[in-house]
């Protein structure tokens, strides 16, 4: 079973050595998203549900480059910098699933990549 990349330049760019996501026999795993704005180049400066509905739409975009779908995603990861902002990132992050969420888990971190406040990845189905 081979790997194969998962890259669009309709979402944001990797910042590092590492891919947008990485497709491996029926399983596609979407690296970190940071709110990153593709026209800009850089974090948006908006509400944190702002931040979290642009970095879902940047997994929508990757999951459908890789012929799968937000439906299809089986376990996301929260990583927030303030635990405080829990309850409106979780009203923004629910609004992207109608039929059943996935599993997941969102944690407190002390610092995340280009000083963002919210980053999110993503395990998804194929096929």
């Amino acid at each position: 079973m081979s790997n194969k990349q998962i890259a669009t330049p309709l979402a944001p760019a990797a910042i590092g050595p590492y891919s947008q996501g990485i497709s491996t026999g029926n399983l596609v795993f979407i690296s970190g998203q940071l709110p990153i704005d593709i026209a800009t180049g850089k974090l948006l400066e908006g509400s944190i549900a702002e931040q979290t509905t642009l970095i879902m739409k940047n997994i929508k975009i990757i999951a459908e480059e890789a012929e799968t779908s937000l439906d299809s995603i089986v376990k996301t990861t929260i990583f927030l910098t303030d635990l405080s902002n829990f309850q409106e990132v979780n009203a923004a992050y629910g609004a992207f699933f109608s039929n059943t969420p996935p599993a997941r888990a969102t944690v407190q971190v002390a610092a995340l990549p280009l000083g963002a406040s919210v980053e999110i990845e993503a395990i998804a189905t194929v096929g």
